[in-house]
């Protein structure tokens, strides 16, 4: 269980975030919803550390995160994966050396300097491009690959770090409708083979809706909504979006979720 009490982020007298509490089940498919600059990126990255907060808490089975420094805190960071919108892979270099990143944090700091990878490391990523059905792609540059493509690899970096939760922030923000359906089908799978937890920051509503199991809505920094998907309304829409509402619940997959049999 992921607990958040009480959480702000504050820049002088500007909130960035104020006053979140939620409770996150493990195995959940938590989607983040609402318009730019309501929290949503703030949220995610004070989960993972990246933004310390100036108020509350936040805790894993009964870690203080918060409270992490040091090497505590870089291997909550391993078991806290990050996925970013513009996927922040190494251009220049392969995919499977992309993925392998994300075994550093299982690694003596000596191995990890060196990038020393295991026999081991290497099955691991491979296995990882082969769920994603990119393992042919392994030998070419990051910076060769379509879109969908490097947010999938990114994907696998996540996944090999063999985490607890994976915090998606806008994954697929910068992508066309076919390879968003691609890259929002693989994150589903990941939470139903693996039951790892995924809390998603999306922008279209109905993403949310087909994908998530629950939607913590969020304008001005706070939480203003969290339920089930089927409660959420237009006039809850409204709320959040404004006069954007239309714009967000417009259909952005031609097909349903691919959810595992």
């Amino acid at each position: 269980m992921l607990r958040i009490a009480g959480l702000s982020r504050s820049y002088g007298d500007r909130f960035a975030a104020r006053d979140i509490t939620l409770e996150i089940p493990h195995g959940a498919f938590i989607g983040v919803i609402g318009r730019s600059g309501a929290g949503k990126s703030t949220l995610l990255r004070m989960i993972n550390r990246l933004v310390d907060p100036t108020a509350g808490t936040i805790t894993f089975e009964g870690l203080n995160v918060t409270a992490l420094k040091g090497g505590a805190l870089r291997s909550w960071r391993r078991r806290c994966a990050m996925i970013f919108q513009q996927f922040n892979l190494v251009g220049r270099v392969d995919v499977l050396t992309n993925v392998l990143m994300g075994r550093l944090g299982h690694m003596p700091g000596w191995r990890a300097m060196l990038k020393a990878w295991s026999h081991e490391d290497r099955v691991i990523a491979l296995a990882a491009l082969e769920q994603l059905d990119i393992a042919a792609l392994a030998a070419q540059r990051a910076d060769q690959l379509s879109g969908g493509q490097q947010q999938r690899v990114a994907i696998c970096r996540a996944l090999v770090q063999e985490p607890d939760l994976i915090l998606a922030d806008e994954p697929i923000a910068s992508l066309d409708p076919r390879n968003t359906k691609v890259v929002m089908d693989a994150l589903l799978r990941i939470n139903r083979e693996f039951g790892i937890t995924i809390i998603c920051n999306l922008h279209s509503l109905d993403l949310a809706r087909t994908y998530c199991d629950r939607l913590v809505g969020m304008a001005q920094g706070r939480v203003v909504f969290d339920d089930v998907p089927a409660a959420l309304t237009e006039a809850v829409a409204r709320e959040l979006y404004g006069l954007e509402a239309g714009d967000v619940m417009a259909p952005a997959v031609a097909s349903q979720a691919v959810v595992p049999a």
